[in-house]
C-alpha cells in the first residue's frame, strides 16, 4: 500500500528515536501518539520492517505486542501478517506457534494484556511444560536477543502499578506505548505525535464529526447543551439518523459509489430493566417505520451484545445490506467499518464522556485511499443523541467534534468561479510509485530484455584471508583484495540486493521505502518482460539482477529513472489543481472555539467566527451597512473546500482570499483585508489582480484587491482596496488605494 505522507514522516521519526533510545541502557519508553483512524498498525509495521533492516542495528531483537482484548489482539496479528506477507521480514506468533519456547529474532509474540493480570492462566504460571512467560523471556534472553515490548491501546493498561511491575519484569530494551489518547506519563523519554490536522488533509479520516446536525444547541461552561432533545425521545433521534442515511446515500450513488452508509445505535449499558425496554422500543421504531429487522426475509438489522450475535458476519464490507447495527461497548474499540458514518447514543443514569473513542467508529473515511469526496455531506460523520449534556474529554475529540453547523441560504445563485487547490506531494527525498512507471518505461527504451544474460548467475564474493602487514607504515594507500570465494546465503543475498540498489541511489534516495520501491520496480520489469514471478524464483532473480554481466544495465536503467523522476517531482512541486465551477459550500461546521455573530448579510446563516482578527470583524461592520451587497461569504482557508486563486512567491501557492462579496448589480468582489501587514502582500495583490483580469476578459464581472483602512489601528477611516501592480505599491501611503465604495 502506499504510505501517506504524515505516516511515512511519523515512520522517521520513530525510527530515529528508537534508535537513539536503544543506544542507551535501562528500560527506556518511547510514547507514539496518533489519532484514531490514521493508520497506527500499518505505521508499527513499516517502522519494525525498517527497524529489523536497520544496519546500523548490530543487536537482535524479539517483539511482544499486547493489546487490551483478544479480538484487538487477533486483529493486529492479522494486520501485521499481511503486511509482511510479501517480505517475511518478521515473523507473527502466538504463544502455542514459537518454536522451542522462545521469540526467535525478528519475531512478535502476541498476546492479550487480560492475561497478563490475571495469575492463573498458563501463560504467566509455572507449569510442568514450561510453556509460561517467564520461560520463554528466559530462553529468548539466553539465546542473546533483547525486547521490544508494544503496549497497543496503552491509555487502558499500561499506567497502572500491576503493569508497571509487570513491565520491570520482563524487562525489554525499549516499551513503546501506541495510544490515541495516551494518559499522563511519568516522563516519556521520547515522544512521536501524529496530528489529526494531517490525516485529515490526506482524507484518511473524516473532515469532522457534526453532533445533533439541525438541532438548536449552545455551549455552557464547556458542556453541550441539547435544547430540543433534553426532554427528547428515542424516536426523534432515530429519525433524524435514519433522515440523514438516506441523504448520505443519495449522495454515494450520486458519485458512483457501491457504500452502503451505516448508522450504529449504542445502548446504554444494562443497570436495570429500564434499558431492556429502550432496546425493545429502538428495534420497534426500526421495525414498524422503517421496515428494518433482522428476520431472514429483511437482514437489514445486526446486534452485537455480549452473547448475542446476529447478522453480524458481513456487517463490515462496504455494499453490505445492513443498515443498522445495535451494540453496547463491546465493539468500542479495534473495531474497523469505515462505512459506519452515523452514532446514535441514547441517554444513560450517569453523565458520558464525549470522547475520541466514542466517535473513533465513525471517523474514518468510506474509501480512504481516495480520501474526501466532492460532495461535502460525506465527508462528516454524524452523532445524533437525546442526551442532556456531553462533556468533551479529549483535546482531539475537542478538535474534531463540530457542534455548530452553517447552512447556505436560498438567495445564493451559483456564482461558478474558477478556483484551484494544492496539489499534496511527497519530498525530493522519496520515491512515490510513479517511480515504478518511469523505471518500467526506461527499461524499454534503454532495452534492458535485450542487454541482459538471464543465463548469467555468477557474482563474485571475496573475503580477506590470513593478511598480514610487516610494515603499518606501508598500508596508506595500499588496497587489500579478499582472495577466498564464499557461498551465498539467501540473507546474504539479500544484504547484497539492498546493498546494490542503495549505492545506486545515493545521494539521492539513501531511505529504506525507496530502496524497497526500486527493488518492486525492477521485480515487476522481470513479471511483465521476463514472465518470472520473484514470489517463485526470488534467488534467480537477484543472481541475474547481480551477476558481473546484468549488474551495470540495471544500474543504467535505475540512474536514467531517478533523473527522469526528479524531473517529474520538480515539475509537478509547483501543481496547482483547478476547480471549474467553484461554488459556496451548501453547509460548513464549526468547532467550539467560535461563536455565533449576530450579522444579516452572510449568505451562511448562522454565520459563526473565531474573532481571531480585528480587521476581518471591522471589515464585516462595513459590508453590514452597505445597502449595495446582496450577500457576502466568509472564505476558509483549506483545501478545494474554499475559493483560492494562485500567486507567485518564488514557487506557486494558493492565496485564499477572504471574502467573496456579491454586488446588487452583479458584480462579485474578492477583498482581503490583512492591508498591508500581509508579509507577501506584494506577490498576493499581483496574483489577486491577474485572476480578475483574466476571468473579466471571459466574461465575468469581477472587482477587488487587498483592503486596508486608513486608520489601521481603530478602523475609523476610509476603507481602501490595492488593483494597482505591486511595483506602484507605496509604504505608508494610500494616494493610489481605490475607495471601496460599495
Amino acid at each position: 500500500m502506499q504510505l501517506k505522507i504524515y505516516q511515512e514522516d511519523a515512520i522517521d521519526d520513530l525510527l530515529t528515536k528508537a534508535k537513539r533510545l536503544l543506544g542507551y541502557s535501562g528500560i527506556k519508553k518511547l510514547v507514539f501518539k496518533s489519532p484514531t483512524g490514521s493508520g497506527k498498525t500499518i505505521m508499527m509495521a513499516e517502522f519494525l520492517k525498517q527497524l529489523v533492516d536497520d544496519r546500523d542495528i548490530k543487536q537482535p531483537f524479539g517483539f511482544i505486542w499486547t493489546a487490551p482484548r483478544p479480538v484487538l489482539t487477533n486483529q493486529s496479528k492479522e494486520k501485521l501478517e499481511n503486511y509482511f506477507e510479501s517480505n517475511r521480514a518478521i515473523k507473527c506468533s502466538f504463544f502455542n506457534e514459537l518454536d522451542d519456547r522462545k521469540i526467535g529474532e525478528n519475531e512478535i509474540l502476541f498476546f492479550n494484556w487480560e492475561k497478563v493480570r490475571r495469575e492463573n492462566l498458563i501463560y504467566i504460571r509455572e507449569n510442568e511444560q514450561e510453556n509460561n512467560l517467564p520461560t520463554v523471556l528466559k530462553r529468548t534472553k539466553e539465546d542473546g536477543r533483547e525486547i521490544i515490548l508494544i503496549v497497543d491501546e496503552s491509555h487502558y493498561q499500561a499506567q497502572s502499578d500491576a503493569a508497571r511491575s509487570w513491565i520491570k519484569e520482563v524487562g525489554p530494551r525499549l516499551v513503546i506505548e501506541v495510544s490515541a489518547t495516551p494518559k499522563a506519563i511519568e516522563q516519556p523519554d521520547e515522544t512521536v505525535n501524529v496530528h489529526i490536522e494531517d490525516v485529515k488533509k490526506e482524507g484518511m479520516v473524516k473532515k469532522a464529526v457534526v453532533l445533533n446536525d439541525d438541532f438548536d444547541r449552545f455551549i455552557k461552561q464547556g458542556k453541550i447543551k441539547t435544547q430540543k432533545l433534553s426532554g427528547g425521545s428515542e424516536e426523534l433521534v432515530i429519525d433524524a439518523a435514519m433522515k440523514k442515511r438516506q441523504e448520505l446515500l443519495k449522495d454515494f450513488q450520486k458519485e458512483g459509489v457501491n457504500v452502503n452508509p451505516l448508522v450504529l445505535i449504542q445502548l446504554p449499558d444494562r443497570k436495570t430493566s429500564l434499558e431492556d425496554r429502550i432496546r425493545e422500543r429502538v428495534e420497534s421504531i426500526l421495525k414498524n417505520k422503517y421496515k428494518i429487522s433482522t428476520e431472514k426475509d429483511n437482514n437489514k438489522l445486526a446486534i452485537w451484545l455480549s452473547g448475542e450475535h446476529i447478522n453480524k458476519e458481513n456487517v463490515e464490507k462496504q455494499d453490505s445490506e445492513i443498515e443498522v447495527l445495535i451494540f453496547k461497548q463491546a465493539i468500542a474499540l479495534g473495531w474497523d467499518c469505515p462505512r459506519a458514518q452515523i452514532l446514535v447514543l441514547f441517554r444513560q443514569w450517569h453523565s458520558p464522556i464525549f470522547s475520541i473513542q466514542t466517535v473513533g467508529r465513525i471517523m474514518r473515511m468510506s474509501e480512504p485511499d481516495k480520501g474526501h469526496y466532492k460532495t461535502e455531506i460525506l465527508n462528516y460523520g454524524y452523532v445524533y443523541t437525546n442526551l442532556d449534556n456531553i462533556e468533551i474529554q479529549e483535546d482531539i475529540a475537542r478538535d474534531y467534534i463540530t457542534i455548530y453547523t452553517s447552512k447556505r441560504q436560498p438567495l445564493y445563485k451559483p456564482i461558478n468561479l474558477l478556483s484551484c487547490y494544492p496539489k499534496r506531494h511527497r519530498e525530493k527525498t522519496r520515491l512515490s510509485p510513479l517511480f515504478q512507471e518511469i523505471f518500467l518505461k526506461q527499461a524499454k527504451e534503454y532495452n534492458l530484455k535485450k542487454h541482459i544474460d538471464i543465463k548469467a548467475r555468477k557474482f563474485d564474493i571475496k573475503i580477506i584471508s590470513d593478511y598480514k602487514a610487516e610494515n603499518v607504515d606501508a598500508l596508506a594507500g595500499a588496497k587489500i583484495v579478499g582472495d577466498k570465494e564464499i557461498k551465498v546465503s539467501g540473507f546474504d543475498m539479500q544484504k547484497l540486493f539492498d546493498f546494490f540498489v542503495r549505492s545506486n541511489l545515493t545521494p539521492f534516495y539513501p531511505e529504506d521505502r525507496s530502496v524497497g520501491r526500486v527493488k518492486e520496480s525492477i521485480y515487476k520489469f522481470f513479471e511483465q518482460e521476463l514472465k518470472m514471478w520473484y514470489g517463485d524464483v526470488w534467488e534467480e532473480i537477484v543472481q541475474i539482477i547481480l551477476s558481473d554481466k546484468n549488474s551495470r544495465h540495471f544500474a543504467n536503467v535505475i540512474d536514467k529513472a531517478k533523473e527522469k523522476y526528479q524531473e517529474e517531482v520538480v515539475k509537478r512541486e509547483s501543481a496547482m489543481v483547478d476547480v471549474e465551477n467553484w461554488n459556496v459550500l451548501e453547509t460548513l461546521s464549526y468547532g467550539s472555539e467560535y461563536a455565533k455573530v449576530s450579522v444579516k448579510k452572510s449568505v451562511m446563516q448562522p454565520f459563526f467566527s473565531d474573532g481571531k482578527w480585528k480587521s476581518e470583524m471591522a471589515f464585516i461592520d462595513f459590508l453590514e451597512k452597505s445597502p449595495s451587497i446582496e450577500w457576502w461569504f466568509k472564505n476558509g482557508d483549506r483545501d478545494a473546500t474554499f475559493f483560492t486563486v494562485r500567486y507567485n512567491n518564488g514557487e506557486e501557492k494558493p492565496f485564499y482570499v477572504d471574502f467573496i462579496v456579491k454586488l446588487r448589480d452583479g458584480r462579485i468582489g474578492l477583498f482581503d483585508p490583512h492591508g498591508t501587514f500581509l508579509s507577501d502582500f506584494g506577490p498576493k495583490s499581483d496574483g489577486l489582480k491577474q485572476y480578475i483580469q483574466n476571468e473579466n476578459k471571459k466574461g465575468k464581472k469581477l472587482l477587488g484587491g487587498i483592503v486596508a483602512n486608513t486608520d489601521p489601528r481603530n478602523y475609523r477611516g476610509r476603507w481602501v482596496y490595492f488593483d494597482k501592480t505591486s511595483k506602484e505599491f507605496k509604504d505608508n501611503d494610500f494616494t493610489n488605494w481605490t475607495d471601496l465604495v460599495l
